[in-house]
């Protein structure tokens, strides 16, 4: 909800000016909803497998690179 403390706009001031403000508003959402994004590509831990290492033992070695 919109008040107007001062003035006496005419109703398609009123709009224009409600107008940028919601653009304004929708586009400052996106740039955030941009930037979350680009936060989870820089996550180390996404970077990071997820598997068990092998064990030490005679065969350990052959293991290593067999995918999980």
């Amino acid at each position: 909800m919109y008040k107007v403390v001062r003035g006496n706009p005419t109703p398609e001031e009123l709009a224009a000016a409600l107008a940028v403000v919601q653009a304004r508003a929708a586009a400052a959402g996106a740039a955030l909803a941009a930037q979350e994004d680009l936060d989870e590509w820089a996550d180390k831990e996404r970077n990071v497998p997820r598997r068990s290492l092998p064990q030490p033992g005679a065969k350990a070695w052959r293991s290593s690179s067999w995918p999980k």
